[in-house]
């Protein structure tokens, strides 16, 4: 629950202005009676309560006003701080009693009435808060946004809607409203009228490229592709410089066919610096899929990809390092994978494709030096004892490469085809030592396993 800034220095204001209106002693006069005694031991306890309530003894704070109700039963300024206080100790039900004594005294008091709805509203109870609120209104219209989400809260959606419109009209749009609109469309499913009020935003301001974008992405996830790519155009129509356009306009012209406008369009996203990595990543990420489809534009791909050479992040480089797999260029797979491992050292994921794909190249001695390194890192992963081991033998180190293997399989859980590997490695092993007899015996426990699978 918001409170409005203005208020909450009109509220700190009240706390002394009380005082001197209903306080004030001539102290130039004697008084021929005690009430000048009754006035200073009134303010005396009043600023008593203040203090407590400012150091957070509210149950003192609470002592102290009792005390200057004593004395003043008439003071409207009383029952509001008794009020506060109650509901800073969470005695909500003194506290609505208190201020409601005070709002029968001055039932036009916007303070009183502010701290009255946040008592209802910390009990969640929602009917009370609707009614204090509506008070609030006639005196504030700011509090409009907060009557609309108590309207959510009551799933009185359209009561909601009318009010952000009514407050969209008077100051504008902004972005707390248009969450909450976005969020009654959610519940309610009614993507017509969420389109429907976008279509209208555009159609009052064409200049907004928020709105144009908007609209797409609203026409987009409801299947509605070809609303959705004359809104792109719109948007292009009305503002040619666009950027943010594009990354709609890519995947509408890679539809059509027009691959030479999609190109045109992810290389105008990559090279935007006002657009964000993510964003650049996930549209380098769909044209790498085409391109893995569609071979003959590789050498597109390659001309995008030296656009954001300087600044291209880990999942680029991981995306690319799998398109260039699959192609079949191994060496600059792993070019890729290790790009994205400098800049993410701890992807575990990231470690085993490097890996396998020096083992698949056979850069032993690498494999050895960067298990080792991941080994630090994760000590109880079975398969980087595994691809240690495997380049250890391949390097002419059986007895290193066995320890490394029974170590491995200590780690080992539930994984019938990785058990298998490390038998038949210890098999190579141990036959490099000339060790027979242990070569066959895991040779066979492999055999065993691999006939099971």
């Amino acid at each position: 629950m918001k409170k409005q800034c203005y208020i909450i220095i009109l509220l700190i204001g009240i706390l002394f202005i009380p005082q001197v209106t209903y306080a004030q002693v001539d102290f130039n006069k004697r008084p021929d009676d005690d009430l000048g005694n009754v006035e200073d031991e009134f303010q005396e306890h009043f600023f008593e309560a203040l203090k407590q309530k400012g150091i957070e003894n509210y149950d003192r704070a609470v002592e102290a006003l009792h005390k200057c109700l004593n004395l003043d039963s008439k003071k409207p300024v009383i029952y509001f701080e008794l009020g506060k206080n109650y509901n800073k100790l969470k005695n909500f039900g003194a506290a609505e009693d208190y201020l409601k004594d005070a709002i029968s005294m001055q039932p036009d008091n916007v303070w009183f009435l502010d701290e009255l709805y946040d008592v209802y509203f910390q009990q969640d109870d929602i009917r009370n808060a609707l009614k204090t609120i509506k008070q609030l209104v006639k005196y504030h219209p700011d509090y409009k946004e907060d009557l609309a989400t108590l309207y959510v809260r009551e799933e009185k959606y359209k009561q909601a809607l009318d009010l952000l419109d009514e407050l969209d009209a008077e100051y504008g749009l902004s972005e707390s409203r248009d969450a909450m609109r976005n969020d009654i469309y959610s519940i309610t499913g009614n993507a017509d009228d969420r389109i429907e009020n976008l279509e209208q935003r555009v159609a009052n301001n064409p200049n907004n490229e928020d709105n144009h974008l908007k609209l797409i992405y609203r026409y987009s996830q409801t299947g509605d592709h070809k609303k959705a790519y004359k809104a792109a155009q719109n948007l292009l129509k009305e503002k040619p410089d666009s950027k943010f356009v594009h990354l709609a306009l890519y995947k509408f012209y890679l539809q059509e066919e027009k691959v030479d406008k999609a190109i045109s369009s992810v290389k105008t996203v990559l090279t935007s610096p006002e657009i964000n990595a993510d964003a650049k990543a996930k549209v380098l990420k769909d044209f790498v899929a085409f391109v893995a489809k569609n071979p003959e534009y590789e050498s597109d791909l390659i001309d995008i990809t030296a656009l954001i050479d300087d600044n291209k992040d880990a999942q680029t480089h991981s995306d690319l390092g799998h398109y260039y797999l699959k192609a079949g260029d191994k060496v600059k797979a792993l070019s890729n994978f290790k790009e994205a491992l400098k800049q993410d050292p701890n992807d575990f994921k990231l470690i085993k494709d490097v890996l396998l794909l020096q083992l698949d190249i056979k850069d032993y001695q690498a494999v050895v030096n960067d298990s080792e390194h991941a080994l630090a890192l994760y000590p109880a992963q079975p398969i980087l004892y595994l691809v240690n081991g495997v380049a250890l033998n391949n390097l002419g180190a059986p007895k290193k490469a066995i320890d490394n293997f029974e170590m491995g399989l200590d780690f080992l859980v539930d994984n019938p085809k990785m058990e298998a590997d490390f038998y038949s490695e210890l098999s190579q092993a141990y036959k490099a030592l000339n060790n027979i007899s242990k070569s066959e015996a895991f040779a066979k426990k492999a055999e065993a396993l691999n006939v099971k699978q």
